[in-house]
């Protein structure tokens, strides 16, 4: 087998700044924003100008929300850039997703938020029919997937589940046959297959398999249907997080999804795939180029990660400050009362340091962080769960030091019930160690080894 490699990118939600992103309403929609807004033509070029010169591919996947959230102005201008990405040589493949049709477009003008010019979901095949959907060998036009020959023996099964059902997306039966139907088909012809998808098969951290929106419908079950149809890897996004996950189906095949987190907000990568036979994977991962933007002298990483930070630190202010926005965000009901322990919580995350928490538990803390501002700590544990490689794990002073603390409320947490996608019972404590420390597979760069 010939090695076969392709860039790939993800989410990225451009959005054209003609059509408003400024005023006292732009900025308080992005108080709790982790993705850019205004910023997003400026990356989006930046990645293309990349991608145009990279020189190790000439194969470019996109993993679907190509626009902010649907606007048609966005969609044409992001449809042109790919067309200049083409003319420089590179073959292109994308999938659509949630955001490239949402019926709640939104930019923000001198009249404060309207709605622009949206789309239709039909108008997606036309509008990308260069970039995939035109040159497949095998195309479901309802269901906005396609087959695409990426090499001589390797095979692209892009695929979109934009249909929900009880609260995810999902596939549906008619789908699933046209999909069985082509994975037999690579199987006839002696092609290695494998599947581009927006939305994750498997939780891209544990803590995500308690999380309704974070995988597709009853994500084991079509894991195993792929494995066993020898389609063993998949590459989604969605989460805006950075995960390399495996499952083994009842059969014994092997399954990996490869997550990447969006361009334009932290951790900003782009993945290079290579498939060195059919059975060997290697990926490598490449931080997203600086942009042309007022990132006030900060270099791309940086300013994207501040963002993110940013966020936390917002969330958890109001908390203390402005309990009710804060609770708005996080979709929490005023009942009895939740307003006010969440008030004392944020105030007490707002004022103290790692050290302080430390002591008042009667726990060890290393003394390089004891100094440490607890509203710091809270919001890089947060931001390097998304970010993939977490390393808040056991044999660090972070991460000591919270799996001392999640060990002191280990009663408390025995006694919350949760169940993960596959119905198992879960206990609280292993989600949330495994969640803040990786334990597994390398998220960035790793060789997959698919049978």
């Amino acid at each position: 087998m010939k090695e076969t490699k392709f860039y790939l990118i993800t989410d990225t939600h451009y959005f054209a700044s003609c059509l408003g992103c400024s005023g006292p309403e732009y900025d308080d929609f992005m108080h709790y924003e982790q993705k850019c807004f205004a910023e997003t033509e400026s990356i989006n070029k930046s990645v293309i100008e990349y991608l145009k010169n990279a020189d190790e591919a000439d194969t470019v996947l996109i993993a679907g929300d190509l626009v902010f959230n649907g606007e048609k102005k966005s969609h044409e201008e992001f449809a042109a850039l790919l067309k200049e990405l083409k003319e420089s040589g590179k073959k292109i493949f994308v999938v659509t997703a949630d955001h490239d049709c949402a019926s709640d477009t939104f930019a923000f003008g001198e009249k404060g938020r309207y709605s622009p010019e949206g789309i239709d979901r039909d108008e997606l095949f036309d509008i990308y029919s260069d970039f995939g959907f035109g040159s497949a060998i095998a195309s479901d036009r309802k269901h906005l997937s396609y087959v695409a020959q990426i090499s001589e023996n390797v095979r692209l099964l892009a695929l979109n589940a934009d249909f929900k059902e009880d609260g995810q997306y999902n596939f549906s039966d008619e789908q699933l046959e046209w999909i069985d139907e082509q994975a037999e088909k690579a199987r006839e012809d002696g092609q290695t297959m494998f599947a581009m998808l927006h939305y994750p098969v498997l939780p891209g951290q544990p803590v995500f398999s308690v999380i309704k929106p974070a995988t597709i419908r009853k994500p084991y079950d079509f894991a195993a249907f792929l494995a066993d149809r020898g389609v063993h890897l998949i590459f989604t996004g969605h989460m805006h997080n950075q995960s390399i996950n495996e499952y083994i189906s009842e059969k014994g095949n092997k399954f990996y999804d490869v997550c990447t987190g969006s361009v334009i907000a932290d951790p900003a990568v782009i993945r290079l795939v290579t498939f060195r036979d059919e059975c060997t994977v290697d990926i490598k991962s490449i931080s997203t180029p600086d942009f042309d933007f007022d990132t006030r002298g900060k270099a791309c990483k940086q300013y994207l990660s501040d963002m993110f930070d940013n966020m936390i630190v917002n969330v958890i202010t109001d908390m203390a400050y402005d309990t009710p926005r804060a609770m708005g965000k996080l979709h929490i009901a005023d009942k009895g009362a939740t307003k006010k322990l969440l008030s004392i919580a944020g105030k007490i995350i707002c004022k103290i340091k790692v050290g302080t928490l430390a002591r008042i538990l009667f726990i060890k803390c290393d003394k390089s962080i004891r100094k440490l501002p607890l509203l710091d700590y809270a919001a890089e544990l947060v931001r390097c769960v998304f970010e993939g490689n977490q390393y808040y794990k056991e044999g660090t002073a972070k991460g000591d030091l919270l799996l001392a603390f999640l060990k002191r409320i280990r009663f408390i947490l025995k006694k919350v019930e949760l169940k993960d996608k596959k119905g198992d019972k879960l206990e609280l404590y292993e989600v949330l160690k495994n969640t803040a420390g990786n334990y597994d597979i390398d998220d960035y760069n790793a060789t997959l080894t698919l049978k």
